[in-house]
């Protein structure tokens, strides 16, 4: 797993014909024995009669991905046609802005780049441009090239079934069936020069259950919808850093089936390092555990990309200027990453570890819209979350860690009252279980919960997801943002229209 996740910064975004150079290099990668790459004439014919729907991914601006796209009518394409039959000679004239479906001509990736699922962010981009333009669905030729390994055991349909069944994993098909492609027939002749998929191809669909409804989704910009997730995290021994990475990208694996995007770790969840260090001294054990951050936070953002999820990491200890914070990493699935100090520091915390408290208060932008977090006590104070609101927040973060219920009711009633003085959804998530070995951290207490609004559009008790107390889980809830516009114009009270800043104001200095 490497932590040189810095350096990426992944965007999706159209092709151009400026890309030409860098799309050639990956396809005579991808096809060195199937004909190689697209001339630049014919990438330029598809950027002409349909630029939608070729989609690629850049990083640090250089291409490292793409899909090529056709737009047809499915009646017209018969079931037992060929690659050819589609692309014809690189004319494209099966392309019909006037068609129903979208056809998935080709989709590839960088060698260096296996292994991000960035073939998997391609084909959600295919589906959420097939929602914005109301067709019926996708349509791809699926090859099989690990049909070459049975073709003597198994015919083309007792192969497609085993690997439906999971029986065998074929590198194409199985990826294809993941993101929701159902076959619906094999398809003979379709590549005569794919040897290791014996000419053979499975007709794959996937079907737009929004087709002819109003709704519309922007491409590749901010989402109406968010669906985001938690960890309540289970307290555990951990023997070192490599095993609580595992635990990690088990749940960020986990939650990434549903297409999360967004997924929300505790306050300080890596304290189990703790007992690895000097109990009798816990200031310093944490400044021990602080030297781990960095590879911690590069790791998680290695997994944010892989997984095409936003991920915020609880909190960390970060020592620098001989000075002790306790901070939240903002981890992009782009791969880019920010932080937000916590800002407000118990006396506790001041007392047994020295920790200090930060000076900013950000508002971080993602592709759900912006967002604030807060670690823990920060909740307990409304002017923090006023001013994030008034900087255009939809969704508040709070990340905690408390011991006993009295300690988590504070920071449970506190984001409530946020979520509604500040019309917006508030996510909270803590730690459970015990340390016996980690002094000032024996002892958990958590009910992890994503709060709304409280009106008539939004759950009767203002809760879209409440976990059980003190058990080991993951919540997940999607979050209509515009349903916030709606609430702040027309709700039954307005709290943030209704205030008085004739009387009243909240400044940062």
């Amino acid at each position: 797993m490497t932590t040189e996740t810095a350096d990426h910064k992944l965007k999706i975004r159209n092709l151009t014909t400026a890309d030409y150079d860098e799309i050639e290099a990956i396809m005579q990668q991808a096809y060195s024995g199937m004909g190689g790459a697209w001339t630049r004439d014919e990438i330029s014919r598809l950027l002409t009669i349909f630029p939608d729907g070729q989609i690629c991914i850049e990083d640090m601006g250089r291409v490292v991905g793409a899909a090529l796209t056709l737009m047809v009518d499915y009646s017209k394409i018969e079931d037992d046609h060929s690659y050819e039959d589609i692309v014809a000679e690189g004319k494209f004239s099966k392309n019909d802005l006037e068609g129903d479906y979208l056809y998935g001509i080709d989709v590839f990736v960088d060698k260096d780049y296996r292994g991000m699922r960035l073939g998997r962010r391609l084909y959600d981009a295919r589906k959420e441009l097939c929602e914005k333009l109301n067709l019926k669905g996708i349509v791809v030729g699926g090859r099989i090239p690990g049909y070459s390994k049975y073709a003597k055991e198994l015919t083309p349909d007792q192969y497609i079934d085993k690997v439906i069944k999971r029986e065998i994993v074929d590198q194409v098909l199985t990826f294809q069936l993941s993101n929701d492609f159902h076959p619906k027939r094999a398809i003979r002749n379709y590549i005569p020069e794919d040897t290791r998929s014996k000419s053979y191809a499975v007709l794959l669909e996937w079907n737009n259950i929004f087709y002819q409804s109003k709704k519309k989704k922007m491409i590749w910009g901010r989402k109406s919808n968010a669906r985001i997730s938690s960890v309540q995290w289970q307290m555990r021994p951990f023997n070192g850093i490599d095993d609580l990475l595992q635990q990690i990208e088990f749940f960020v694996d986990a939650v990434s089936g549903y297409n999360v995007d967004l997924l929300l770790f505790p306050e300080m969840f890596n304290a189990p390092l703790l007992a690895n260090y000097d109990q009798k001294n816990p200031s310093l054990a944490m400044r021990s555990l602080a030297e781990l951050t960095e590879q911690l936070r590069d790791e998680m953002l290695q997994m944010a990309m892989k997984y095409n999820t936003n991920i915020v990491t609880g909190s960390l200890p970060i020592y620098e200027d001989d000075k002790l914070f306790n901070v939240a990493f903002l981890c992009r699935r782009d791969g880019t990453w920010d932080s937000q100090y916590k800002l407000h520091i118990t006396p506790d915390e001041a007392e047994w570890w020295g920790f200090q408290g930060g000076k900013d208060l950000k508002v971080f932008d993602t592709d759900i819209g912006k967002i604030g977090i807060l670690v823990c006590f920060d909740v307990e104070f409304p002017e923090l979350p006023r001013m994030l609101a008034d900087k255009g927040i939809k969704i508040l973060l709070v990340p905690y860690w408390t011991d006993t219920k009295n300690a988590y009711l504070r920071v449970r009633r506190c984001a409530q009252a946020r979520a509604i003085e500040n019309e917006c959804y508030v996510a909270i998530t803590g730690s459970v279980g015990n340390l016996p070995k980690v002094e000032n951290m024996d002892i958990q207490y958590s009910q992890s919960a994503i709060f709304t609004p409280s009106d008539f559009a939004f759950p009767h008790d203002a809760v879209a997801a409440e976990a059980t107390p003190n058990t080991e889980m993951t919540l997940l809830a999607d979050l209509d943002l515009d349903l916030l516009k709606e609430i702040r114009k027309h709700g039954s009270v307005r709290n943030l229209e209704s205030r008085r800043s004739d009387l009243y104001t909240i400044h940062w200095p």
